[in-house]
């Protein structure tokens, strides 16, 4: 999961959305919390996992795998 952090600032950088627009949008007063998570200082926790997950629409095991490549296609099967 040492990769969580990397791909949080991916999705960001790719959806030009700061870390502070980020924050306020998972209800954290300051950025600092999720700065640490992005640079490896913090694990997340099972909740922003999910909120990453739901905000940005890629699947938790995309997230937690320890691999770099995100898949970004949305996370709903096609029936």
């Amino acid at each position: 999961m040492n990769r969580f952090g990397e791909k949080l600032r991916t999705l960001r950088n790719e959806h030009k959305i700061t870390l502070l627009q980020l924050a306020q949008e998972f209800g954290y007063t300051s950025h600092s919390y999720l700065s640490e998570i992005e640079y490896g200082y913090k694990m997340p926790t099972v909740a922003l996992v999910l909120k990453v997950s739901r905000f940005f629409d890629v699947s938790t095991d995309s997230l937690l795998k320890d691999e770099m490549d995100l898949d970004l296609k949305p996370k709903h099967f096609e029936k």
